[in-house]
Formats: structure tokens, sequence, C-alpha cells
């Protein structure tokens, strides 16, 4: 065919028989060496494996058993939340005495303060 189509022709005698993509010809994959080939001589030098290491066992708990979850919720009114760092055996012994009375929180704190504050006066 030397002429071009027409956009405007209305027959389609064009023949496309010969159209094709001209894509390249995929080389063959090599061959991959043996594994032990590799190793070797990644071994000979030092180079690190990519291994997982398995990561390490977590660590034992401090306390045989949480109190939190068996504690009371109510409803109290006391809206202001307090964070402090303190010691594993001082939580221990604030919500034993929590669970032991039955208490709430809040209120194992403002008894505490409460006590608190009557030895100071009686140190004066």
């Amino acid at each position: 065919m030397t002429e071009r189509a027409s956009l405007f022709e209305s027959s389609l005698e064009t023949d496309l028989s010969d159209f094709a993509p001209n894509l390249p010809m995929a080389p063959e994959p090599k061959p991959k060496p043996p594994v032990e080939a590799v190793r070797a001589i990644s071994q000979a030098a030092n180079f690190p494996s990519r291994e997982a290491i398995p990561p390490p066992a977590p660590p034992a708990p401090v306390l045989s058993a949480d109190p939190r979850p068996e504690l009371p919720r109510h409803r109290t009114g006391r809206n202001v939340q307090l964070n402090l760092k303190v010691r594993t055996e001082t939580v221990v012994r604030f919500y034993n005495i929590t669970k032991r009375e039955g208490w709430v929180l809040g209120e194992t704190l403002e008894h505490a303060v409460e006590a608190l504050e009557a030895a100071l006066a009686l140190k004066k």
C-alpha cells in the first residue's frame, strides 16, 4: 500500500495484516549457581547472612497477677487524672488496699492523703 488511507472514506479495505509490534526478544534466563557455591564464597568473604534471627523470649512478668481488672467501676464525680511513676511494690500495695476495702482508686488516694495530713499534723 503506497497511499495513506483517508479518514473520511467509508470503506475499510485497508490491509493491516503486516502490522505487528516490534518487540525485542527476551534473553534466556541464566542458570542460578549452586547454593553451596554461593554460601562458600560468602563465608570466605565474611559476608553476613540475611537469615532472620529469632526474636528473644519475652521477659517474665514481675507480678504474678494484676488485680486491676477485678476492681469495681463507679461514677464518683472524680474527673481529673493523676499519673505517677512509682515502684512496682507500691502499686501492688495500693491496688491490694483498694481491693481489700472495696474502694475505687480515687477513694483510696483520698484516704491516703487524709491519713498523711493527719500524720503530718501530729508531727507539729
